[in-house]
């Protein structure tokens, strides 16, 4: 497959690229495609004669509009991929409001798989991470939760622009959810809808290391990472924490833009398709703004989606930064947007992404060079759990409690493992986040962070250089498990 290279600096000529509200979904607008191939045209001819025949027969009445767009969603639906679909016109609306960086919703990053997974477990709505200081945020939902139900209204058959409608609406509107957290811990949530505004970074200094939250890559991205790079700067740091935990992509030159910052020139990501004109290479300008001996560590987590993946994949492969967390979510795919020459229009995949080592992480994800992960809870504390969200024990603490001293968590942490069963640790975490909902999130939490902590632990420990020199590429791991499966007798 040929590649068209683009000069260094010249990728921002390109057409936008971003993630929607579905996962990672990264778009471009393009014009609607010529009239299809020759051999095509009988199949054209066939569906316009069964429409016409529907129109004319069919015992009622038929509104055209309904066929047509009945019609459309069975060729999409007919392709498997949950990215590529049919876009009425408010799905289409809902889309340039969503680009726009502004839109009336719950604040919710989400996926849907197209049919019930391997366990049995029915198609509902995965969330895939929420955005913070948003409905969704505050009332607690987390990446990996399952909408099992919208409005009474189970979610395993409806589609994903079905879904969308659902959550999005007037502000100041409810809607109401029954979301299912691992395997048995199932609670209601009546979310109330706000003007949800995508942010973009937060930033602070831990000691004398860098910390950068990259929320979201919108087109203020790369400026507010470098106005913290700069901050940074101004107080010595000596390292450097980019965390990407949570991300679901945006703009595909802000990834570019902010990997600029790091590399000094090379590839950074490519796009391949079997259209010649999809396939592309973006190259890094030589001019970083980070140094290159600054030691970097790169926070990631399965709601690290398409953008997010970019960059990790470029930092990682091209020896820029050593990954902490666990396996990314796996988005590697583009999308154009095409409208129809009305007010609706249809989303396709057209190409895929690979990483500076040539390898696509689509479905497959990026692995972190150290694993670090959170503890999960059994199906027995899930039980218990399920009773003590039911007591909203917590909230109500904390609703009385808002400045609650140390020795208040303490001892309610102490008197609900009594009652409960549950480690006190567990229970700490718990009230810890009902407390950040309901003000602004601090920008970290180093003290409940395991992931953090690992990253500043490297820092401190003095070993990030021998590290980066075991630190292999996503082709060299790759090969490694290509050459691991066994060999077919």
């Amino acid at each position: 497959m040929r590649m068209h290279k683009l000069p260094a600096g010249k990728f921002r000529t390109l057409p936008w690229v971003l993630s929607g509200l579905v996962l990672g979904a990264v778009f471009s607008i393009a014009s609607i495609p010529k009239a299809a191939a020759q051999d095509q045209r009988p199949f054209t001819a066939i569906i316009q004669n069964v429409f016409d025949f529907i129109q004319r027969n069919y015992v009622d009445e038929v509104d055209s509009q309904v066929l047509f767009e009945g019609a459309m969603k069975g060729m999409f639906e007919s392709l498997g991929d949950p990215h590529s679909s049919f876009l009425p016109s408010k799905e289409m609306e809902d889309l340039s409001d969503t680009t726009s960086g502004r839109f009336g919703g719950v604040g919710l990053y989400i996926s849907k798989p197209l049919q019930a997974k391997p366990d049995g477990t029915p198609p509902f709505v995965e969330v895939a991470s929420p955005i913070e200081d948003t409905p969704g945020w505050r009332a607690g939902i987390n990446p990996g939760d399952l909408i099992v139900e919208i409005d009474g209204e189970t979610t395993d058959a409806l589609s994903m622009d079905e879904v969308l409608v659902r959550l999005r609406g007037t502000p100041g509107s409810d809607v109401k959810l029954l979301v299912r957290r691992g395997a048995k811990l199932e609670f209601p949530v009546t979310l109330t809808r706000a003007v949800i505004e995508v942010p973009v970074i937060k930033h602070d200094m831990i000691g004398d290391i860098g910390y950068v939250r990259i929320i979201s890559f919108t087109p203020m991205t790369v400026t507010r990472t470098r106005e913290a790079l700069d901050s940074f700067k101004a107080k010595n740091y000596k390292a450097l924490v980019v965390d990407l935990r949570n991300n679901p992509g945006g703009l595909l030159d802000a990834a570019v833009g902010v990997c600029e910052l790091f590399l000094d020139g090379g590839v950074v990501v490519s796009t391949k398709s079997r259209i010649a004109a999809e396939n592309y290479v973006y190259n890094a300008r030589r001019r970083p703004v980070v140094p290159q001996d600054t030691p970097v560590i790169v926070l990631i987590n399965k709601g690290s989606a398409s953008a997010s993946e970019i960059v990790a994949g470029a930092l990682k492969d091209r020896g820029r930064a050593y990954l902490v967390g666990e396996k990314s979510f796996g988005k590697g795919s583009v999308q154009k947007v095409y409208p129809t020459g009305g007010k609706d229009g249809f989303r396709l995949t057209t190409a895929r992404y690979y990483t500076p080592s040539d390898v696509n992480i689509d479905k497959i994800g990026i692995p972190p060079d150290r694993e670090v992960l959170f503890p999960e809870f059994s199906a027995a504390d899930a039980e218990k759990l399920n009773q003590l969200i039911a007591a909203n024990t917590i909230p109500a603490f904390v609703e009385h409690n808002p400045q609650a001293a140390a020795s208040q968590v303490d001892a309610l942490a102490r008197e609900l493992s009594s009652q409960y069963g549950l480690d006190q640790p567990l229970i700490r975490r718990l009230i810890r986040n009902e407390q950040n909902r309901t003000v602004i999130a601090p920008v970290y939490d180093l003290e409940y962070d395991v992931q953090l902590q690992e990253a500043v632990k490297i820092f401190r420990s003095g070993n990030y250089t021998q590290l980066m020199q075991t630190s292999k590429t996503l082709k060299a791991l790759q090969d490694e498990a290509d050459d691991a499966l066994p060999l077919a007798s």
